[in-house]
């Protein structure tokens, strides 16, 4: 369990807590935390607040079932709030919304950065029966291979084809070319800088 130098007397021995979705990055929801709380959300892996209302510790989803299972917890620069990124399980917020600022928690672009992750993982562990795993394997001419082969089919759907279909190729496209810059040692988050270099 991490240590946390944190001061909790600033607010009578409570803390807020910033509960952001670590895929989408949204803020779901602001909570408080005294060092119990704290505590028992390092060590059942689910973010626990200490209520206010009800003055005992309180497990988000504990009634619900919508837990908030923590990724990672990180302190500000003062000592005296913490960002907890989480994987949600359902709808955050009592009223039914996604979260307790009424937000859809959406942002599907960050889902490619979270696909390198995985894919990254892949590259690591090298588990035995998965594809990205025989790409890796297969080497960099192979991955090349793969992204000219898609780039092809995805040419096709987009001059011959239909909406579908080029939404289904251009997927795979940007997959093996993931795989690829993972490969080379290279992230998509490359991509976006040069990009956003060049609009400037």
């Amino acid at each position: 369990m991490k240590e946390f130098q944190l001061d909790f007397d600033k607010m009578g021995g409570l803390i807020p807590a910033i509960i952001q979705d670590n895929q989408t990055s949204k803020v779901l929801m602001l909570g408080f935390m005294n060092p119990d709380a704290l505590a028992k959300t390092q060590k059942i892996g689910k973010v626990t607040f200490f209520s206010r209302t009800k003055q005992r510790l309180w497990t988000k989803g504990e009634t619900s079932g919508n837990f908030l299972n923590v990724v990672s917890i990180a302190h500000d620069c003062d000592h005296d709030t913490l960002l907890i990124k989480v994987n949600p399980v359902g709808r955050v917020c009592h009223t039914g919304a996604d979260t307790c600022f009424n937000e859809k928690n959406e942002a599907d672009i960050l889902f490619l950065s979270y696909l390198q992750d995985f894919i990254e993982r892949r590259y690591r562990e090298m588990p035995k029966g998965s594809y990205t795993t025989s790409l890796f394997n297969e080497g960099v001419n192979r991955m090349a291979q793969k992204v000219g082969e898609e780039a092809v089919e995805t040419v096709i759907e987009a001059t011959t084809g239909n909406d579908e279909r080029l939404i289904y190729e251009a997927s795979d496209l940007l997959y093996h070319l993931i795989v690829l810059l993972t490969g080379k040692g290279y992230r998509i988050e490359d991509l976006a800088r040069e990009l956003k270099a060049r609009h400037k």
